[in-house]
């Protein structure tokens, strides 16, 4: 049964056994002797002064022999589940077919695909508009655009750019610019103003039809710095002020809104197909064409 303190009571000795329990329950709890002294009113006596400085000898020699030991578990696992940790633990236990490679048969671009089971940190800005550029420019980019610019000058999408090499000229740095400035307000700007993670996080596992539903409307959802499902305003905004930007360098039309519109709708849609075909390479890959999808490349 408890008892209050003997200097409660009025029993001789309530200081120095006061003393003790404090020193006690400090040494315990890992806060030390000198904690437990801050916490007294009254001043000490030097028998206390003298087991205080006994205590923290003791606490000292006792830390001294401690090793440096692992991690403790509770402290790796924190890791692994908070969005912001700066370590990117859990990638050591995805299977390597379910881990998405850098590019796709070596020539496609992946970088902003995430493994499925990965939980990394979300990209600082300097790392997210690194993440844009490497997808502006790499090599892949033109030659997307060298072969969509062949397309439309076919087609004699825009007759007032012409035919021949100055319409093909026309239409590829158009192509760029609408690719680059679509990549960095989707990938970096945006992303960086609203706190949104704009990578494609694969899902793996599930039935084809759940896992072509999600992937498909991650142009909609995407999470947020701290690893919640977001309205994807990076995306939808980022793809508008693109399309906007480019009326002012495309020949004039009837309809520029209608059309700017059009290919608002046609880049959503593209990205959504982009977001279905990493999801399911993993699969393809290894189960198809018996290739190893993370293959370094």
């Amino acid at each position: 049964m408890w008892m209050p303190p003997p200097h409660e009571r009025g029993e001789p000795g309530g200081g120095f056994m006061r003393t003790f329990f404090l020193l006690f329950l400090g040494g315990f709890l890992g806060l030390g002797p000198q904690y437990a002294f801050s916490q007294r009113s009254q001043p000490a006596s030097n028998a206390e002064n003298a087991l205080c400085s006994l205590c923290v000898a003791m606490a000292d020699a006792s830390a001294a022999r401690l090793p440096d030991g692992p991690e403790p578990q509770h402290s790796v696992e924190a890791k692994v589940k908070d969005p912001l940790a700066t370590e990117l633990t859990v990638n050591k236990e995805v299977p390597a077919s379910k881990q998405q490679p850098k590019r796709i048969l070596g020539i496609v671009p992946n970088y902003r695909a995430v493994s499925a089971g990965a939980i990394p940190p979300p990209p600082t800005p300097k790392q997210a508009f690194k993440l844009a550029t490497q997808n502006s420019f790499d090599y892949s980019s033109f030659m997307f655009v060298g072969l969509t610019s062949l397309i439309a000058e076919g087609q004699d999408a825009h007759p007032s750019l012409g035919k021949g090499v100055p319409g093909f000229w026309g239409y590829s740095w158009r192509g760029f610019v609408d690719k680059t400035d679509g990549n960095y307000w989707v990938i970096a700007v945006l992303p960086t103003v609203f706190h949104q993670d704009a990578r494609y996080f694969a899902k793996g596992e599930g039935p084809i039809w759940k896992r072509a539903f999600y992937s498909s409307t991650r142009v909609l959802i995407t999470p947020n710095y701290a690893g919640r499902p977001s309205f994807n305003a990076s995306e939808l905004m980022g793809r508008g002020i693109a399309q906007g930007i480019s009326i002012s360098y495309y020949p004039r039309t009837d309809h520029p809104a209608t059309d700017a519109a059009a290919k608002w709708a046609n880049e959503i849609l593209r990205d959504a197909a982009n977001n279905v075909f990493r999801e399911f390479w993993p699969d393809i890959a290894t189960r198809l064409l018996h290739l190893h999808p993370a293959a370094k490349e």
